[in-house]
């Protein structure tokens, strides 16, 4: 048999049923390839090492293997609490913070049968769309490591692009699952908003944040949704989840089927044109026209579509973005000096905010969520870019002046926030390579609760592209 790292995290679960790999056999493996070759990487923070052996004994002996995940590994992204353990929200000011209580998410994932492996890196309080902070190194992209893996949940996206984990869930509250599976040339998906119960959005402000998977293939990422939807009996969570066309059956089954001839929008406009100079890279193109060309190859039906401009979408969109950093537990000076420069930035200017401020912002991204679905709602998916540039170099975001970062973030990443003001699901696909061998793909943004159809659609372009059989290099590791 392959190492079991070669293979997809589906074959790994099929392997875990049939006896061929036990939860501690799994455990070990990927706990030796985390040592090996995550101080070049900086994908995790946290190793939780002794647990997670423990945890896999404990479903060997007790938990039965008809658990969604069950033995597969994963991690928590460090924004999330798990009982025990350090959580430091990548920032400094938390270093020494650890939880006694286990965020929802953490639990669901537990409850669904998984071995978490410890933490993933993210920028200070998953804030920027970059994994580069004060608090620790950065996240290395495994295609080329002096470039960046995106963010917030970077170091999710290099421990599964490394195959350091079979999948990982992500949280996405501005692009945060898809802007690093498309640095990282993995499959992400952003969610509806309601669809996981224990991170739905809709405790958030403006509804922004949902948690998601990255995964190296269409069937792993449903595969691990599917284990976050779970119903976790009488939770009180679940009553938050949002029910769509075709929940009888797993997600995990529309993306094995495949199936099915769609309706479809393509877009290279977004809600940021108006205000910032959004330049769109040969490389991001090239990736658009080759997914929009197997599309019609295969027989669906294509439209362009332009955006409508809405000049209240940026103010707006930027006093939520400051307003969620207001209440950081800083307070004083030596402890907001504890705070990358863009952090500390965002809290005061968010603490400024006034209720009128807030009120108004919230009201425009509710009319921009309505107009949003109504332009897109002819369409069963639309296709837009993934990025509009090539990953970026490490240390290529401004650290000094914050609007000049706040611009560089936008154009780097314009199609994916609008996304969670209007509460859609979207899918992030590695349909390219450019000839240096990094990663470019797509996006695709469905209706509401259709997730079934981004991945049929997913599952479509992959069999074409094979992207699952891409592995990024390791030499450079001095294996």
């Amino acid at each position: 048999m392959a190492e079991p790292h070669e293979l997809t995290a589906l074959e790994q679960w099929q392997a875990l049923q049939r006896g061929e790999l036990s939860p501690s056999e799994l455990t070990e493996h990927y706990l030796d390839r985390i040592e090996a070759l995550n101080p070049a990487l900086g994908a995790f923070v946290t190793v939780t090492g002794d647990a997670a052996r423990a945890r896999a004994r404990h479903l060997e002996q007790s938990v039965p293997r008809t658990s969604p995940i069950w033995g597969l590994p994963f991690a928590d992204k460090d924004l999330q609490s798990r009982a025990g353990v350090p959580a430091r929200f990548g920032s400094r000011l938390m270093k020494d913070f650890v939880p006694t209580e286990s965020d929802d998410l953490v639990q669901a994932l537990d409850d669904a049968g998984g071995v978490s492996l410890g933490k993933t890196s993210t920028p200070e309080f998953g804030l920027p769309s970059y994994t580069e902070g004060l608090a620790g190194p950065p996240a290395r992209n495994p295609w080329n490591p002096e470039l960046g893996a995106g963010g917030s949940s970077g170091g999710a996206a290099v421990a599964v692009a490394a195959r350091l984990l079979p999948f990982a869930p992500g949280s996405d509250g501005g692009g945060s699952v898809r802007i690093p599976a498309a640095a990282c040339g993995l499959v992400g998906i952003k969610p509806s908003r309601g669809r996981v119960p224990a991170a739905s959005g809709i405790d958030k402000l403006g509804g922004l944040p949902v948690a998601g998977p990255l995964a190296r293939t269409v069937t792993d990422a449903a595969l691990l949704l599917d284990a976050m939807i779970t119903p976790r009996g009488n939770h009180p969570d679940d009553h938050f989840a949002l029910r769509a066309p075709g929940d009888d059956l797993p997600l995990l089954a529309h993306a094995v089927r495949g199936e099915g001839r769609f309706q479809l929008g393509v877009m290279t406009s977004s809600a940021w044109d108006e205000d910032y100079d959004i330049r769109l890279a040969p490389e991001a193109l090239s990736a658009l026209d080759t997914a929009r060309h197997q599309l019609d190859a295969l027989g669906h039906g294509l439209d362009d579509l332009a955006l409508e401009p809405d000049p209240s979408y940026v103010p707006a969109f930027r006093t939520i973005w400051q307003a969620g950093a207001a209440s950081i537990p800083a307070e004083g000076e030596a402890q907001e000096l504890l705070l990358d420069p863009l952090t500390r930035w965002l809290m005061n200017r968010g603490r400024a905010l006034s209720a009128r401020d807030l009120a108004e912002a919230l009201a425009a991204l509710s009319t921009f969520e309505r107009s949003f679905i109504r332009q897109l709602s002819r369409f069963d998916a639309v296709l837009t870019p993934a990025l509009a540039l090539t990953p970026r170099a490490l240390g290529w975001y401004d650290q000094v002046d914050p609007e000049r970062n706040f611009a560089q973030q936008v154009q780097y990443t314009p199609f994916t926030s609008m996304v969670n003001v209007s509460g859609l699901p979207a899918i992030v696909l590695p349909v390219q390579q450019t000839a240096e061998g990094l990663p470019m793909g797509v996006q695709l943004i469905g209706r509401p609760g259709g997730e079934a159809t981004l991945l049929a659609l997913g599952a479509q372009l992959e069999r074409h592209f094979r992207w699952q059989e891409r592995v990024a290099p390791e030499p450079w590791l001095g294996l």
